[in-house]
């Protein structure tokens, strides 16, 4: 039985969105293989849940939903394993590991997300160099469009405090 057009459209566009999926996961996660696995995990999910994207949107937004959905779940049930073990609060440490990023694999771009605070990072990545939408940014991160503003600006001010004076896009 052939396979319908829509699958074969999807993973071929699938094989395109890896670059900006993996690095949307890095600023979820904040571990390169804990990223390579959300993705290979929303690779999955869209393949076998296509049927369900309206056709409405942009397909990289519904997988970038997707990816912050599934990791948000993950890091939930982290912390719960790690409440009922104990071990992380006992120790006094936090619940979710922290960024761990290797500078010999680190471009200039991915250094300057990477050293953005918490909650920074996935924004700027989304509109600075995905070139999404503050709207589109907001839908994906589930965030008031407001929030989305905000933690841009902050971002941006990170970032030039830091010397970057660069802008994301040319990378």
């Amino acid at each position: 039985m052939p396979t319908p057009v829509a699958a074969i459209d999807i993973r071929r566009d699938l094989v395109s969105l890896l670059p900006k999926l993996r690095r949307f996961a890095i600023t979820l996660t904040g571990d390169l293989a804990e990223a390579d696995e959300l993705i290979q995990s929303v690779c999955q999910r869209g393949i076998a849940k296509f049927h369900l994207w309206n056709n409405d949107g942009r397909l990289d937004s519904w997988l970038y939903t997707m990816a912050r959905h599934q990791w948000v779940d993950e890091a939930r049930r982290h912390r719960l394993r790690s409440v009922t073990k104990g071990s992380a609060l006992e120790k006094g440490e936090p619940a979710t590991p922290g960024i761990h990023i290797n500078p010999v694999e680190a471009s200039e771009a991915h250094r300057m997300v990477t050293s953005l605070p918490e909650g920074l990072a996935s924004v700027f990545l989304l509109v600075d160099i995905e070139g999404h939408s503050y709207k589109q940014t907001a839908d994906i991160l589930g965030i008031p469009l407001s929030t989305v503003a905000s933690r841009l600006s902050s971002a941006r001010l990170h970032l030039a405090a830091q010397g970057h004076s660069r802008s994301p896009r040319r990378f």
